[in-house]
């Protein structure tokens, strides 16, 4: 009797034991469950949290872009990048839970809305600033061929002045020097000698020329003995920045017909040498010639 007791005793344990059991095992896949459960949302939280930032980070890029291009959108491109960053910054201090995931998240579409308007507005300048551009060019083009053509005809107008002046200049020919001996009687000989001499005459012939201005032609005379002496009046005369010492000077009325030139240099005591005659236009030499005497 005593035996079935323990028996009965013994299996009303175990059958405590198993309920026991059995309701720890479901208690421990509960919790389990909830830990899942918890860890999975939170996994999910983070992962929202790091393509929202990854979205901003992506919208921050495109205004750098249109930013970069410098429209008359720059100012506007720039307050709406800036919210995107203040909004990048709050989310990289937020915990990321999902209420505060869901206000971050409707901030970024509103700031992706606004960003689709601006960028079509700017696409819309781009373009018209292309048009303008190219009209721009084209008027650039224009102008630049307009002044080629006017810098072009300015250069044909400064060749034919200076072809013009060229050929106005007068051309002074067969140039001579000599000295002479001068009788009482006013009767000149030509001679090579030195102290014979009392006179030098230079001799030289205009050329006629149509396109020449007429009127009084001056010219200066500069006769050099052997001794390097300039003969004559000596005298000084200033060119801007040249100086001459001439002879003599002599003035011609010139009618666009060939001129014959003499001119006589009375002296005495002539040194004997290579003597040099030179004649000047102003201060440009225009024809010389040279001569000995014994």
């Amino acid at each position: 009797m005593e035996n079935q007791k323990s028996s009965s005793s013994l299996k009303a344990v175990i059958a405590v034991l198993a309920v026991l059991l059995v309701g720890s095992l479901i208690y421990i896949f509960k919790v389990t469950s909830d830990v899942k459960t918890v860890q999975t949302e939170l996994k999910s939280t983070m992962t929202d949290k790091e393509v929202v930032m990854k979205d901003l980070q992506e919208l921050k890029a495109t205004y750098d872009a249109a930013i970069s291009e410098n429209t008359s959108m720059s100012d506007e491109l720039i307050q709406e990048r800036d919210k995107v960053v203040s909004l990048m910054a709050d989310l990289n201090k937020s915990k990321g839970d999902v209420a505060s995931m869901a206000k971050y998240k409707k901030q970024f579409f509103a700031l992706q809305n606004n960003m689709k308007a601006l960028m079509a507005e700017n696409e819309g300048l781009k373009k018209e600033n292309k048009i303008v551009t190219s009209q721009r060019d084209s008027t650039v083009i224009v102008l630049g061929e307009s002044k080629k053509y006017n810098e072009a005809l300015v250069g044909q107008n400064e060749e034919l002045a200076k072809t013009v002046e060229k050929a106005s200049k007068l051309t002074v020919l067969n140039m001579t020097g000599s000295a002479f001996k001068v009788r009482s009687s006013g009767k000149q000989i030509e001679t090579d000698k030195a102290s014979r001499a009392d006179m030098l005459k230079v001799s030289f012939t205009i050329a006629a020329n149509q396109v020449a201005k007429s009127g009084d032609k001056t010219y200066y005379v500069q006769v050099i003995d052997g001794k390097n002496n300039v003969l004559g009046d000596k005298k000084t005369v200033s060119f801007g920045d040249d100086t001459l010492t001439y002879s003599f000077m002599t003035t011609v009325k010139y009618e666009n017909k060939t001129v014959q030139v003499t001119e006589n240099l009375p002296g005495k005591d002539f040194a004997k040498g290579t003597y040099y005659v030179n004649v000047f236009d102003k201060n440009e030499i225009v024809s010389k010639t040279s001569f000995t005497l014994n």
